[in-house]
């Protein structure tokens, strides 16, 4: 095999093998941040839906569920949203914890503030939406090792690819535990639960 070939093969399984250092494996959504490594999470700033720059420091003081997704997302999305809202609803009424739940999309390009607002409204009203230039997008992404990429469709039509993880953020923004797509909404609320009071005793 030619040596440009084999340069380019070799190219291509490092970039492969970096995004896919980066996602967080499905099944081990609640081990992943209790294993020894880089500090998830960080600084960001972003544009919520009322296009205000906002940013981490906006939300000290409360304890955050955070999602990374798109609107545009034809299944796992939305059914992510509807277990949050769920599960959060169900920890204030049962338990009197409140937490706020926040999604940041992975899709900028289409996801303009209008947009992320009518959308999120159809599930819950008090979620925070986010959204933000490609770069700042990005970088928060690789931060909270999200793993992501764009996937072309017929015509200009495209998916996003991602690894739909939630991050637990104590009240100094910092993520206390990571939830995969294996939680149902019982599951989740009794988890989320239990690590306020953990935190809290």
């Amino acid at each position: 095999m030619p040596a440009a070939v084999l340069g380019f093969v070799g190219l291509a399984a490092f970039v492969h093998y970096n995004d896919e250092r980066r996602a967080v494996p499905k099944g081990q959504g609640s081990d992943c941040v209790n294993v020894k490594g880089p500090i998830i999470g960080g600084p960001f700033t972003l544009v919520n839906t009322e296009n205000k720059v906002v940013t981490e420091k906006d939300f000290l003081g409360n304890w955050v569920l955070l999602y990374f997704g798109y609107t545009s997302s034809p299944d796992i999305g939305p059914e992510q949203l509807k277990l949050i809202t769920k599960a959060l609803n169900t920890l204030e009424s049962k338990e009197n914890l409140k937490v706020l739940p926040m999604f940041v999309t992975l899709d900028p390009q289409r996801d303009n503030p209008p947009h992320l607002r009518a959308y999120l409204e159809e599930f819950e009203s008090r979620i925070v939406g986010l959204t933000g230039p490609v770069g700042a997008i990005r970088q928060m992404a690789q931060e909270y090792r999200v793993y992501f990429r764009k996937v072309e469709e017929e015509g200009d039509d495209y998916l996003v690819e991602t690894s739909h993880n939630m991050y637990l953020i104590n009240p100094n923004m910092e993520v206390v535990k990571c939830f995969g797509v294996e939680y149902n909404a019982e599951e989740l609320s009794e988890a989320i639960g239990k690590e306020l009071k953990r935190t809290s005793s």
